[in-house]
């Protein structure tokens, strides 16, 4: 089974209550949702914290997502107990804050991880905030027994790219097409301006996609 884990909380230090934040009139956790659920998976997950399973249950049994309420700052074992209760075989673990973030690139990167039966893979180079990362469970666990960094806790994979001996990394550069510096996540006040800037150029798509935010982009970025 193959299950999008979405990961995603209230509080943020640097811009609080993000995941609410409203845009194109919905909040962002629930832009990102919809999105994920474009991706090829047989379970769709929100997995947050106590204070996000009470915000967040209605919007994401509104798109169906399972929310699973785990620890708040181990964010590994947030995972770990998700996959002990829903007993996927393969993970896509996405964030809450990439409200452009790719299905296309997605389902890309999980057809190859699944054809090379990789323990993680993750394309590199496209604009920050697109992309996802595509993980056996089985690593995950092995993970959460092997590390007591709380770095590698509170990010989840870290652990796995840290020891390329250990587990068979897939991590190859996104196609020259998708290529590109631009940052579309949001963390900050500013990041989160951007991205209402670059919805609104967006604004007659419903779903934009690859093929409507990379031209964006670039004209952003010039030659």
């Amino acid at each position: 089974m193959i299950a999008v884990i979405l990961q995603a909380r209230i509080d943020s230090s640097r811009l609080p209550g993000k995941a609410l934040l409203p845009i194109r009139g919905k909040p962002m956790v629930q832009v990102v949702m919809e999105r994920l659920r474009k991706i090829s998976a047989d379970l769709y997950i929100l997995a947050t914290d106590g204070e996000g399973s009470r915000q967040f249950s209605p919007l994401a049994k509104g798109v169906g997502f399972e929310v699973f309420e785990g620890p708040k700052e181990d964010v590994l074992g947030r995972f770990c107990r998700a996959i002990e209760t829903y007993k996927p075989q393969t993970v896509i673990r996405a964030t809450g804050d990439n409200p452009l973030v790719s299905w296309e690139l997605a389902n890309r990167i999980l057809a190859d991880h699944l054809k090379l039966s990789a323990d993680y893979s993750a394309l590199q180079g496209m604009p920050l905030g697109l992309g996802v990362e595509v993980v056996q469970a089985s690593a995950l666990l092995q993970a959460e027994k092997e590390t007591l960094d709380p770095y590698d806790h509170e990010h989840v994979t870290p652990y796995l790219y840290r020891n390329p001996h250990k587990f068979y990394l897939h991590r190859p550069l996104v196609d020259l097409e998708y290529r590109s510096r631009s940052r579309v996540t949001v963390d900050t006040e500013e990041d989160y301006r951007r991205m209402e800037w670059l919805y609104r150029q967006l604004n007659m798509r419903e779903m934009p996609g690859l093929d409507d935010l990379m031209p964006l982009l670039r004209g952003i970025e010039g030659p």
